[in-house]
């Protein structure tokens, strides 16, 4: 009599056992099925529901705490592509902001040290309003080649490759 209950006693405990493997299978299953999206998740699945004895205790299932935060990913396009008329009005509204040039005066061929009356450090200043609005800086040596809004035109035009 004590053998029988011996048997039956183990055979209840492989029973529990190979049921709680089954629902830990199934359960890891539908957490793929579902997408877990932390790894530590898949440590709580197997201490999440316990075996005690010859009877199955079932336990809820934790889930994996949220922080509230969502990861935003930003997607960035490439730039408008600059035509020849858009970089000289550009180029013309950028020259026309600067308080020290008459807008009466200005023109692509205007010399900014003798029609706009410019000096060095106002052409400094030129050409950092330039570098800001369109995104690249402009070499010092460059930049002292520049005399004229047609120079700039043309050096933006080498130096973003806009051919019409």
């Amino acid at each position: 009599m004590l053998s029988v209950d011996f048997d039956s006693y183990i055979v209840v405990i492989v029973l529990a056992a190979l049921l709680k493997l089954s629902q830990l299978f199934r359960m890891f299953k539908q957490a793929l099925r579902s997408g877990i999206r932390n790894a530590s998740c898949l440590a709580r699945f197997a201490g999440s529901r316990a075996v005690a004895g010859p009877q199955l205790a079932l336990l809820p299932l934790q889930s994996a705490p949220t922080t509230g935060y969502k990861t935003q990913i930003r997607y960035y396009g490439a730039k408008a592509p600059l035509t020849l008329k858009t970089l000289e009005q550009r180029i013309i509204l950028v020259l026309s902001l600067y308080d020290k040039i008459e807008a009466e005066k200005l023109s692509m061929d205007a010399n900014f040290v003798n029609d706009l009356g410019l000096d060095s450090l106002d052409h400094v200043e030129i050409i950092m309003a330039l570098e800001d609005e369109f995104g690249f800086e402009i070499p010092d040596g460059d930049a002292d080649r520049m005399k004229t809004p047609r120079d700039v035109f043309k050096y933006i035009c080498d130096k973003e490759d806009v051919y019409e």
